[in-house]
């Protein structure tokens, strides 16, 4: 039976003060969520082209999709970047393992957390023609800088061969100072990366007799951060790890996109950006896992080792660097693409 007109319940009304009140918790949500400040990490970097990927990162706004913003700090000596964060100035620092290893003793001890890239043909030896080949080095001078990764990368060199770093002589200069050397025929051989080190091996007609390829390279970059602090701020990490698995996925899926926004910034060609990170093992899923299921407590053995055999480098080692693989392994289960 019909219901009169009169007697039907008017719940179109009360129906729209719902929806209205509903609309008014939505937005006041959205607008507090809005301005809502987000959690700040300084991060440590140099021109390292396995770190520039941050770059990128920054750009893309992939930090800011996984809930941070991160200040990209610039430093052109990398024991000055590990010190700041050590210091407590930054939060954290894209360093190489084997200076996150001499760092200054300080309040605390630095935490590795996680694998940028691991050097793979990006750095060598180049030497005259008069010495073809690692085995020929005996006796001779080689130009690469104490205490630094030149330096790891000569003796982790010597040791493939079976040649005690006492087999050869150090001349202790910088990069660039090397090459110089070399041209002149002052040494024998010189520790550089590219794209020095095929420009000068083409230049002086000589022969890159190494590089890191060759290895089980030791020269691994990464992040590190104070044990403290990667104790108190694991949600933060694990962002930032989810933003560089996301960067890394697009150094696979686009890397045209990538390399076009890093030259930008840098002020040089994609093609240039391109070649200098391809000599590197991408710091992806895969290579983490490996890196945190216990590759780095290896490696930092290793390195400790060979700076025990050439004490020439003068530097205190730091033993106690700590392996926090909570973030990369939690960012991992979490990460898809």
């Amino acid at each position: 039976m019909m219901v009169p007109q009169k007697f039907r319940p008017k719940r179109f009304p009360q129906f729209l003060l719902v929806c209205a009140f509903v609309l008014s918790l939505v937005i006041h949500g959205c607008l507090a969520g809005g301005n809502r400040e987000l959690p700040t990490l300084r991060v440590g970097m140099n021109n390292w082209p396995g770190y520039m990927i941050a770059l990128y990162a920054k750009e893309a706004g992939l930090f800011q999709k996984r809930g941070l913003q991160v200040e990209l700090v610039r430093f052109t000596n990398q024991q000055d970047n590990i010190r700041a964060t050590i210091r407590g100035s930054l939060d954290a620092s894209f360093v190489p393992l084997w200076e996150a290893m001499q760092v200054d003793p300080g309040n605390d001890r630095p935490a590795y957390v996680m694998v940028a890239d691991i050097s793979h043909g990006s750095d060598g030896i180049v030497a005259r023609s008069s010495v073809p080949s690692v085995k020929d080095l005996r006796g001779k001078t080689v130009a690469a800088k104490l205490g630094t990764v030149s330096h790891l990368i000569l003796l982790e060199a010597l040791q493939s061969q079976q040649l005690k770093p006492t087999d050869v002589k150090i001349k202790d200069v910088s990069n660039d100072i090397a090459v110089q050397l070399l041209s002149k025929g002052e040494v024998d051989a010189a520790v550089v990366w590219e794209p020095l080190l095929s420009e000068t091996a083409d230049k002086i007609k000589g022969k890159v007799i190494f590089t890191t390829k060759d290895v089980d390279s030791l020269v691994i970059d990464g992040l590190a951060t104070r044990a403290s602090f990667a104790a108190n701020h694991q949600a933060e990490l694990t962002q930032l790890m989810l933003a560089w698995l996301d960067a890394i996925h697009a150094v696979d899926t686009q890397p045209d996109r990538v390399f076009a926004s890093i030259a930008r910034q840098l002020g040089q060609t994609p093609e240039s950006v391109a070649k200098d990170y391809s000599g590197l093992l991408k710091g992806g899923v895969e290579l983490n896992r490996r890196m945190f299921e216990g590759r780095l407590e290896a490696a930092k053995n290793e390195i400790v080792q060979l700076l025990k055999l050439d004490p020439r480098h003068r530097q205190v080692i730091r033993e106690d660097i700590e392996f926090d693989r909570g973030p990369m392994m939690t960012a991992i289960e979490q990460w898809k693409p």
